[in-house]
């Protein structure tokens, strides 16, 4: 079990004026998140501000109308006159007038909310997911770019809505505020000060509190990613064989445990603290709120103030105090809000590769596929990939690839089909440079099959659809294509055929075997019908040998006028090609058919030689 972790601390406090302009600076994101409300639905965000702004007002009229009503109570006891009576009694009816406005008010605010959530929530995982699809394979491997992508999602639903509900509260409180300070200026200013001051520390502690938690959180990114990735090993239906039959359980879930009990123990530890601050500073304003009262209690004993007033600033000063407290509180709020909001943009604003090339075609149709002195680079790696490599692959040509695992054969294949951009040499198609060639228009051109291919949760048809997007939902084209991958003799036993439920996510889902999987997964190569470049990485690594001789000896036929790049380790397939190209270490090391190979007597012939005596 690994020592729990802990998080980085920080380098000492900046200066003040430094930390200043941050805390500022996070308030950016306000306007953002206003901006994607308004985006999203603007009739329910202008009634979200209108609703906000009656509910400010609201609460001050109902402590000056409750003034109204107790000294037009005494007023009408004293005098006995039924005018004074009917007059109480219209001022109780304005009260319970505003009562329900406010709860109307309230409930509208209500509903507002949860509906925007659901569309706000929406939204920003569309952001993120179309943020997604236009970052490179090599964002993908980066541990850096899946914390920043896990931060913006873990936070997507909520915190935008978060922002923006606080920032219209603030609004609502702000004009209660106004309305509440002029009240309670008219009858003494500096308690207004006092007030307001003694609410102040606390806004500044959970300002800094907040601060902490967006840091733990921030530290603990990979901690928690590492975490869930232990819930999946132990949960998922792909990985459960293994950890059964090798005991890894209790191992997994002492790891996950270890994890947690790290962050728990911080996160533990900054809400003792808070809790603490938070009670401690209370103290503070409520002794300057039961001020106030006492104060207002001696000026009403001495006559200066009517029971009216009395109870009007009673409420006025608690009311007022609270909205100052609400208000503070939402501006730490918001600049919790933000500061957890900068997750997401953080993530939005990673700049995506650059796609300039445009074109759809190549000046010579007849050059076909050429790699000429590539060499490649994983990032973070120090070894290259590739070295120097050069090929061709001519329209018509069928080229294999082997060597051992490791040699650059897959990383070729990612290179070809621009998922990766070389280092430095050049690869190109119909004689132009793949970077000038649109991606969309390059990969429609490639069918493809690799050997750790996708076994979707979707019926059978759209398994093998997702090979052309065009046709995902086109059975015409599914049956052709199961045709060619030899898939669908085994397909039409199925239950419901091309719409059999596959894997075990969803009702009626049925498991294939690998074989069949691996045909279902040939067959998407085939379902870009315009494709001149088949590549084929393993495609028969699950099949038999009578069915790999069957599909190989299909592959001969229906790939006649294409160019096909075959990747295999089993020599008995790569002899069907045409050219066969030995790797090792990133570099093509011999090259030839498989008589002239054999007699050069290399590595390719030591690894045949090798591999025919597990035959004997």
């Amino acid at each position: 079990m690994p020592p729990p972790v802990s998080p980085a601390q920080p380098q000492g406090d900046p200066p003040l004026p430094s930390r200043v302009t941050r805390a500022l600076s996070v308030f950016r994101y306000t306007g953002a998140a206003a901006r994607l409300a308004w985006e999203t639905s603007r009739p329910l965000t202008l009634t979200y501000a209108v609703l906000s702004l009656v509910g400010g007002l609201l609460p001050p009229a109902q402590a000056w109308v409750a003034q109204q009503i107790i000294d037009t109570i005494l007023a009408a006891s004293r005098s006995g006159l039924d005018a004074e009576r009917w007059e109480a009694l219209r001022w109780v009816a304005l009260e319970a007038g505003l009562v329900l406005l406010t709860a109307a008010a309230q409930r509208g605010l209500d509903v507002c909310s949860s509906v925007l959530r659901q569309l706000l929530g929406h939204r920003v995982n569309l952001l993120i997911l179309d943020k997604a699809l236009t970052l490179s394979l090599a964002d993908f491997e980066d541990d850096r770019v899946y914390d920043m992508m896990q931060r913006a999602r873990r936070d997507a639903t909520n915190r935008p809505l978060s922002l923006v509900r606080r920032a219209f509260a603030l609004v609502q409180n702000g004009v209660s505020l106004v309305t509440y300070a002029a009240m309670i200026f008219a009858l003494a200013p500096l308690a207004v000060l006092v007030i307001a001051g003694a609410a102040l520390p606390t806004f500044f502690a959970e300002t800094r509190f907040s601060g902490e938690a967006f840091r733990l959180s921030r530290w603990f990114s990979p901690e928690t990613r590492k975490q869930a990735y232990l819930a999946v090993l132990v949960s998922r239906e792909d990985f459960v064989k293994e950890v059964k039959l090798y005991g890894l359980g209790p191992t997994m879930v002492g790891r996950y445990r270890a994890i947690f009990q790290s962050i728990y123990a911080e996160d533990r530890n900054l809400a003792l603290r808070r809790a603490l601050w938070g009670f401690l500073l209370g103290v503070v304003g409520t002794a300057a709120l039961y001020g106030a009262y006492l104060w207002v209690a001696m000026r009403t004993v001495a006559g200066a103030l009517s029971l009216g007033q009395m109870a009007m600033y009673l409420a006025v000063f608690k009311q007022g105090q609270s909205a100052i407290s609400a208000t503070l509180s939402g501006i730490g709020g918001m600049y919790e809000d933000n500061l957890y909001l900068s997750n997401l943009y953080e993530f939005l604003d990673h700049p995506a590769p650059p796609d300039t090339g445009t074109a759809s075609d190549g000046p010579n149709p007849n050059d076909g596929l050429r790699f000429v002195d590539v060499t490649f680079t994983y990032p973070g790696a120090e070894t290259p990939a590739l070295r120097h490599l050069s090929l061709h692959l001519r329209p018509g040509q069928r080229i294999a690839l082997v060597g051992h695992n490791g040699s650059g054969k897959t990383t070729l294949v990612k290179l070809m089909t621009r998922l990766y951009t070389p280092d430095s040499g050049m690869i190109t198609l119909d004689g132009r440079d793949l970077n000038e060639w649109s991606t969309d228009a390059l990969r429609q051109r490639i069918g493809v099959i690799f050997q750790d291919f996708v076994r979707y949760q979707l019926v059978v048809g759209e398994n093998i659809g997702v090979g052309d997007v065009r046709h995902l939902e086109d059975p015409s084209r599914w049956q052709v294509a199961a045709e060619k991958g030899m898939a669908h003799d085994f397909v039409e036993t199925l239950p419901e055929g091309y719409q059999t439920q596959l894997g075990r996510w969803f009702k009626d889902g049925r498991e294939l075997s690998g074989g069949q999987w691996q045909k279902v997964a040939l067959s998407r190569a085939f379902m870009r019908q315009d494709a001149d470049l088949l590549v084929l990485d393993e495609p028969t690594a699950a099949m038999d040998a009578e069915a790999e001789a069957e599909i190989f000896g299909r592959l001969a036929a229906l790939s006649e006028g294409q160019m096909a790049l075959l990747i295999s380790h089993r020599f008995s397939t790569v002899r069907m090609a045409d050219y066969i190209l030995v790797l090792d270490e990133g570099t093509v090391v011999e090259s030839g058919d498989h008589a002239s190979l054999l007699a050069a007597d290399g590595l390719y012939a030591r690894l045949f030689t090798l591999q025919a005596q597990g035959y004997r």
